[in-house]
Order: C-alpha cells, then sequence, then structure tokens
C-alpha cells in the first residue's frame, strides 16, 4: 500500500497495519515554514478520526495535528521532539510524527492518493 493523504494535510503509510506511520505532508510544512516544536500524543492514547492528535509550531504559526484514520497510538518519534526541523528536512521519512495501531481498516479508502492531493492543494 502507498501513501495516502487527508484533506486537513497529513500523510499515512499503513503498509504495516499494525503500526501505520503518520506525518505531515510537504505542502503542510511548506506553509508553516521552519518547525521549531512538537507535541506529540501519549503512546496508548486512543483517536477518533479527524481528532486533534498533535500539535506543530513553526516560526510562522501553530497547528494541530489530526488523526487521519481511527487508531490507538503505538510509538512516538522522539528524534522529532528532539530535532523538530525533521518535519521539515524530511516530512515523509525522518520527519513521521506517530505510529497507531488502525482501528478500522476501511477508512483508508476514504483518504487520497498522491495525484488527488496534489491537485486538492493547487485549488
Amino acid at each position: 500500500m502507498s501513501v495516502q493523504f487527508s484533506k486537513d494535510h497529513e500523510w499515512i503509510n499503513a503498509a504495516d497495519q499494525a503500526a501505520a506511520v503518520v506525518g505531515i505532508t510537504v505542502h503542510a510544512q511548506d506553509a508553516l515554514g521552519d518547525v521549531v516544536f512538537v507535541e506529540l500524543p501519549e503512546v496508548g492514547k486512543t483517536f477518533a478520526q479527524g481528532e486533534v492528535a498533535g500539535v506543530v509550531e513553526s516560526v510562522k504559526a501553530a497547528a494541530d495535528i489530526y488523526m487521519p484514520v481511527n487508531g490507538e497510538i503505538v510509538e512516538v518519534n522522539e528524534a522529532l521532539r528532539d530535532d523538530p526541523s525533521l518535519a521539515n528536512s524530511d516530512p515523509l521519512g525522518a520527519g513521521w510524527f506517530f505510529k497507531i495501531k488502525l482501528s478500522d481498516p476501511a477508512q483508508l479508502s476514504a483518504l487520497l492518493d498522491e495525484a488527488t492531493y496534489t491537485a486538492f492543494t493547487q485549488e
């Protein structure tokens, strides 16, 4: 399975449904500018799709991080907490925010593929 995107500018890679990876998109980090702080959720906490799971702050603004699907936090990116600039330098790689155990994998079908997300950001 490839990376999918939410209209709230999060990405999810659910290749491993036991630990799907979530982060912010390149578009989101471009809009935010230099990320200086991230607030990550607690491991073990469960969130519904669309709920605020964290916060990212930049020199320009603060933005909420929304859950792209229902799930339980199974891991957070401690490296990102130590070096928030990873969200800028490698948003789809080392700058991931957290990993989740999916509660309802069927929700993935409502997310956007890369081409659709790119078109959405250019509207």
